[in-house]
């Protein structure tokens, strides 16, 4: 519908079923249902989905640290996958998603410094859409030939490389993705995963970072558009702290029918080695008036067993 005059659709691949039960392998091949964009599977993570729109059989009400009544919430094993974006639909998701997904505290002495990896991202099992293709070479990204090789005996016939496997074993505390928390207001759905980062030295004291990636998805046919955040942070230092906003990473994003999701990453830092967040967005309808859409509460724990920081990709 929106593509540019003279432009045409070229054949990528073929669709596979999706797999109801069990997990894909590296080497995957998809399309992104939410996104739409072109990607393959670099490894699963067993992640702990702690989903607040999920009935429990607890029902009681418990006093949380952050001071207000909370569903028990049971956490339940769900797969996630790390994966590589193809560069060439990077433009297309931009506005709708980050690119740039994984960042971590760089392997240096300058402690203000982050490592990013653009085009790398964490999906869902469920917004995996398999494919096939018979190109040798089907995703453009800079990684991908250092981390895969085409071998047609295989099925998919993309396996990983020793450089990937030594990469991940390396970072394994900077990548995992382990818990990921889910709650839904009026039709508004906010997922939340946050990322361990790394701790830095700083005038005598230890600052912790963790990275969070947020999901919205309008899962109703009515516009609305994102106001404010109200955000409140607790360290296990004792500090209570307060931040209001206007919209998210400078954007005040439209979620629709058509474009129902936007997805972006933030970090924040703690002087202690865990904490939590809370908080809502402030949503506003076409007929000018707001609602507020809750943030589920999440821990920030830090890698109690970190032992070296993060590596590059120098090879």
């Amino acid at each position: 519908r929106n593509r540019p005059e003279g432009k045409v659709l070229e054949t990528v691949g073929v669709f596979e079923a999706p797999k109801q039960h069990g997990k894909y392998e590296t080497g995957q091949l998809f399309l992104h249902s939410v996104f739409g964009y072109r990607g393959i599977v670099l490894f699963p993570w067993q992640a702990r989905l702690y989903d607040r729109d999920v009935a429990s059989p607890v029902t009681e009400k418990s006093e949380n640290a952050a001071g207000h009544g909370s569903k028990e919430v049971k956490g339940k094993t769900h797969t996630y996958y790390q994966v590589l974006i193809d560069a060439r639909d990077c433009p297309h998701i931009s506005q709708r998603s980050q690119t740039e997904a994984v960042t971590f505290l760089a392997n240096h002495d300058d402690s203000r410094a982050l490592y990013a990896i653009p085009g790398l991202d964490y999906v869902s099992h469920e917004d995996i859409l398999p494919y096939s293709s018979t190109d040798q070479v089907p995703i453009q990204h800079e990684l991908f030939e250092r981390f895969l090789m085409y071998d047609q005996t295989k099925a998919p016939p993309f396996v990983a490389r020793d450089t990937l496997c030594a990469w991940q074993e390396k970072n394994h505390p900077w990548l995992e993705l382990s818990d990921v928390h889910r709650e839904t207001t009026e039709n508004i759905r906010v997922t939340v995963i946050p990322f361990y980062m790394g701790m830095r030295e700083a005038q005598n004291s230890h600052v912790y970072w963790w990275r969070y990636c947020i999901r919205l998805e309008n899962l109703d046919s009515e516009v609305v558009q994102l106001r404010e955040r109200h955000w409140r942070i607790f360290s296990l230092s004792g500090t209570l702290e307060t931040v209001r906003g206007r919209g998210v990473v400078g954007r005040e994003p439209v979620l629709s029918k058509e474009q129902p999701a936007f997805q972006y990453s933030s970090h924040v830092s703690l002087q202690a080695s865990s904490g939590h967040m809370w908080g809502t967005f402030r949503f506003e309808r076409p007929d000018g008036s707001h609602f507020d859409v809750r943030i589920p509460p999440f821990s920030l724990e830090s890698n109690k067993d970190e032992k070296t920081p993060p590596s590059g990709l120098h090879w």
